[in-house]
């Protein structure tokens, strides 16, 4: 059940990117963030609500609780960083950047949680999935808002975020019903993503909302809790390991969309990128 739940992580993050990209043509970054956030958050509770786990939150330890708020704010940063990225630069240069997190959180899972089976194939692969990111970065073309290669580094910082998070949400994840551990991680993204609308005085901005990607906006959040709430319980039931490449799948969905809805296409040696990042997570997800 879990190798299913990490299967439709993937799917429902590729589908996330795609819409939260229609939604930020014309809307600012931050607050398409802090909008998506309040859509996840209701999906998340909802969730909880059906699966009768709400009750259970006064009996979550104080270090679970601890490692699910920090969990959280690591999430937001990732957020903030990514959504800035995407706004900035193609979806199929972005979207890799973000997936190579998926070498630091292996490689945490490793030392932290010694996950050493099957050692070799996880260290190929993620070498394959580092070298096929390093290949996908190009600058991007044809566009003044790219502002060179600005994008990049909010996209190495949605990374680093991401891989935080994972390691984070699995300590924190321990002994917590994964949808309600879900639900407190998006209550803490929230403040967050509207905190910082509020700090760079960017409200006055919600009067003049395209209507039309808010709906996109709205469907990327339902999307993004869809993956969340597959991602948590296969991390929760599974091998992070395992896991987190599975998820990284995803990145096949979006670069196809993003070439159907954008035309967005890749070079020869992004193309070649792009197989070695394929090919290293499912030699991860295959074989370890």
């Amino acid at each position: 059940m879990w190798l299913l739940a990490a299967v439709g992580s993937s799917v429902f993050a590729g589908l996330a990117a795609i819409l939260a990209k229609c939604g930020i043509k014309k809307t600012d970054s931050d607050i398409a963030t802090a909008l998506r956030t309040i859509v996840v958050l209701a999906f998340s509770w909802l969730m909880v609500f059906i699966v009768g786990s709400q009750g259970s939150i006064t009996q979550i330890p104080s270090k679970s609780l601890l490692f699910l708020v920090l969990s959280g704010a690591a999430t937001g940063a990732s957020w903030i960083c990514y959504f800035k990225a995407l706004s900035m630069g193609d979806v199929n240069k972005v979207v890799p950047i973000d997936k190579s997190r998926t070498v630091l959180s292996v490689l945490l899972a490793i030392i932290l949680f010694g996950e050493t089976e099957s050692l070799w194939v996880k260290l190929i692969g993620t070498a394959l999935i580092g070298v096929g990111t390093i290949l996908m970065i190009e600058k991007k073309r044809g566009s003044v808002k790219s502002e060179g290669n600005v994008y990049i580094l909010y996209a190495v910082g949605s990374a680093v975020f991401a891989a935080l998070t994972s390691i984070l949400g699995k300590v924190g994840i321990t002994g917590v019903e994964s949808n309600l551990g879900t639900a407190i991680r998006t209550g803490v993204v929230l403040v967050m993503a509207w905190v910082l609308v509020l700090v760079k005085k960017k409200t006055p901005k919600l009067r003049s909302l395209d209507k039309k990607e808010l709906v996109f906006l709205f469907f990327s959040g339902i999307s993004t809790g869809a993956s969340w709430l597959c991602y948590y319980y296969a991390i929760q039931n599974g091998v992070v390991s395992i896991v987190v490449p599975i998820d990284k799948l995803s990145i096949l969905l979006t670069v196809a969309f993003s070439y159907i809805f954008f035309k967005e296409r890749l070079g020869k040696k992004a193309l070649i990128g792009l197989v070695m990042m394929s090919a290293g997570t499912l030699g991860m997800a295959l074989f370890s």
